[in-house]
């Protein structure tokens, strides 16, 4: 079992950057791919971002590609979310998500087949 802990989301207005981290527990972390979701008010989650368990190959959204990173340090068990150029439609509360084993296909993160969650962290886009 793994234990996810996000922070680092805040209020940021459009046009900026901004960077979420995600600290696990429990077991070894690179035994877990990792990925980022998000869900707006009145919106399913939706996955964002995801990235091998030795950070190799990484999968985006296509909404965010170009303008987010995903990455990992497997010797501080964290993974990290950048996000550039934000947009308003960017607000959510963004929730890091960790999957036993290999990466998978993209179609394989969806929301179901997460194995942990984080308790989520509020990323607010301005005008």
């Amino acid at each position: 079992q793994v234990q996810l802990v996000e922070s680092g989301g805040g209020l940021v207005q459009a046009g900026g950057s901004l960077s979420v981290s995600c600290v696990a527990s429990g077991r070894t972390f690179s035994s877990y791919a990792m990925g980022w979701f998000r869900q707006a008010p009145g919106k399913e989650r939706e996955f964002v971002a995801a990235i091998a368990r030795r950070g190799g190959i990484t999968y985006y959204a296509d909404s965010v590609k170009g303008r987010f990173t995903i990455s990992r340090d497997n010797a501080k068990n964290t993974t990290y979310l950048q996000m550039n150029i934000l947009k308003l439609e960017d607000t959510a509360v963004y929730y890091c998500a960790a999957r036993t084993g290999t990466l998978g296909y993209l179609t394989d993160w969806i929301s179901a087949n997460v194995e942990y969650w984080g308790q989520g962290t509020q990323v607010t886009v301005s005008s």
